[in-house]
């Protein structure tokens, strides 16, 4: 596994890279970092995939926006930007998971750019928006409330970062160990301008004045509503507390997704599932990216 950089939309990306063949880009949420695909990477380089996980926007070691900007509609860019500036072409597959979950929806639209996406716990914004905006989804996703808080920045970096080992806590199954996750996250974002630029992702996208009302939905469908133009896996884990996935919510999933899309529940796994459960999450992604599923 090889780090490597390169500069995409004014920013200097840090990313790691293993295998040889199309470009399999593999974007990472919050409070993560591409750890989170050290499972997942050797998998698609056995596969025939050159496995490519970035730091986000803001992450270190990646740069800092020049312009400040962390929205959703700016990691949409960077991941089609990156496509680009890594060689990618029409047999290139996309890999999102939770903040970088919306942006891959919303890069998966650019029809011929991405052979196939597998996007990891978080819905379609069809499904996403009627979840959220529910009593248990309101509560769940407390952190979505909390990181708005002029006082976020002062309690999440205190006692190194401590609120990272409770959010890992809270959106894992129960017995995880994240010593080896926490310690990457950490890295990431200890920097107070990290940090900051990590909570901006929140703050951008669901910002108080606007969060829930016709206008904050239109746009957001403006960048991550549309059906993605590929064939997509959506994956889940049974033990998520962010997003309770019933049958019916399985359902409404699939109804949204094209031709040659799957959806599916990984058993024991929280919100992420790619380290709680690599072995199932690997199968099943091989398994799609193959044609097998």
């Amino acid at each position: 596994m090889e780090a490597k950089r390169t500069t995409v939309n004014g920013i200097e990306f840090a990313y790691l890279e293993q295998g040889e063949g199309p470009l399999a880009l593999l974007m990472h949420g919050f409070p993560m970092s591409p750890a989170t695909y050290r499972h997942l990477m050797p998998a698609l380089a056995a596969a025939g995939y050159r496995a490519v996980a970035p730091h986000l926007r803001g992450f270190a070691p990646s740069g800092l926006a020049p312009d400040g900007s962390y929205a959703i509609a700016d990691l949409v860019a960077d991941m089609n930007g990156l496509h680009d500036a890594l060689g990618g072409d029409g047999d290139a597959v996309l890999v999102g998971h939770d903040f970088s979950a919306p942006a891959a929806w919303g890069a998966a639209q650019d029809a011929g750019r991405w052979a196939k996406a597998v996007i990891c716990d978080v819905p379609p914004f069809a499904v996403f928006g009627p979840m959220v905006l529910t009593p248990r989804g309101t509560d769940a996703l407390s952190h979505f409330w909390f990181f708005q808080t002029a006082v976020a920045e002062q309690v999440v970096a205190a006692d190194d970062l401590a609120y990272l080992d409770w959010i890992y806590r809270k959106f894992t199954a129960d017995g995880f160990d994240a010593t080896e996750d926490l310690k990457h996250a950490k890295d990431a974002l200890r920097a107070p301008e990290n940090l900051a630029a990590a909570l901006a992702l929140y703050r951008t996208a669901f910002p108080p004045d606007r969060f829930g009302t016709p206008e904050w939905a239109q746009e957001h469908a403006a960048v991550w509503g549309a059906p993605p133009n590929c064939p997509t896996l959506n994956l889940f884990g049974s033990e998520d507390p962010s997003f309770v996935i019933t049958d019916e919510a399985l359902a409404a999933v699939r109804a949204t997704l094209p031709a040659g899309s799957h959806a599916a529940v990984v058993p024991g796994a929280g919100h992420v599932g790619l380290v709680e459960r690599p072995a199932e999450v690997n199968r099943l992604v091989l398994a799609f990216l193959a044609g097998e599923l």
